[in-house]
């Protein structure tokens, strides 16, 4: 898989987690919704500006975005190791599984969310 097809492929998957149209995502980075649309194909890239906008958008680092790659900078920043070695691992496995994981880390953020809510 070339690096156009990674891109494409990770963007369309994290717009779809935040679940919100092409059209929704051009409009929050000042895009047209086709070049949204462009970009999901691997028949264009964005610009290196609309680039940060959309991951910071996405929550993800511009690295994750066009390499699939944790950045150093964000290895370094996750301070348990063992957590780090996990989510390498799981980098590893096919997107079903990943995405089954996804749901159970978002559903223990809720979670706690919900809990610290309940503490205020």
């Amino acid at each position: 898989m070339d690096k156009n097809s990674g891109f494409a492929k990770r963007l369309k998957e994290l717009r779809q987690e935040k679940k919100i149209s092409q059209t929704e995502l051009g409009k929050i980075v000042g895009l047209h919704f086709t070049h949204i649309s462009r970009y999901e194909r691997g028949l264009s890239q964005p610009t290196a500006q609309k680039l940060r906008k959309l991951a910071e958008f996405l929550g993800v680092t511009v690295d994750y975005l066009i390499d699939g790659k944790i950045s150093e900078v964000a290895e370094s920043n996750l301070e348990d190791k063992d957590l780090l070695k996990m989510f390498k691992e799981i980098e590893t496995f096919e997107e079903k599984d990943k995405k089954v994981i996804k749901q159970l880390i978002d559903a223990f953020i809720a979670k706690k969310r919900i809990q610290e809510l309940a503490r205020v």
